[in-house]
């Protein structure tokens, strides 16, 4: 078997399994966040990390399938390494970026949801208050 194809098969292998163990981390994580924000109501929050979810595979396995391809044909051991090291250099830099983007994204809407209910009065207001003459 060709050095460059042994290459291929080892960084699909690699790239595909980091890809799945990071979007399971975030999905069992993140549903905390997410029932916070949408108040407890779990059959949206599983439905919404879902969704979330699916796009992260989607975006991940892409760049992983157009990053496969190489100009350079490997013709040793050594070569073997070194396209892998930069290739799984490469998908473990956009995996943390897509980690920490997804943490950011689900902590603006978990602020977003604390704020609305800050914002709502604990017991309705007792009456109204004329401004005075010299305000």
């Amino acid at each position: 078997m060709d050095r460059t194809v042994i290459a291929y098969v080892i960084y699909l292998v690699v790239s595909i399994g980091l890809t799945v163990w990071v979007a399971r981390t975030l999905s069992r994580n993140g549903r905390v966040f997410l029932a916070d924000v949408l108040h407890g109501n779990e059959k949206l929050a599983d439905a919404v990390n879902h969704l979330l979810v699916v796009g992260f595979y989607l975006v991940n396995l892409g760049f992983v399938a157009l990053y496969l391809s190489d100009d350079e044909t490997i013709t040793d051991t050594r070569g073997i390494f070194e396209a892998l090291s930069t290739k799984l250099g490469v998908v473990l830099l956009v995996l943390g970026v897509m980690h920490l983007a997804n943490v950011y994204v689900l902590n603006k809407i978990r602020r977003r949801g604390m704020m609305e209910r800050e914002q709502i009065p604990p017991v309705p207001p007792q009456g109204w208050a004329a401004p005075t003459a010299g305000a």
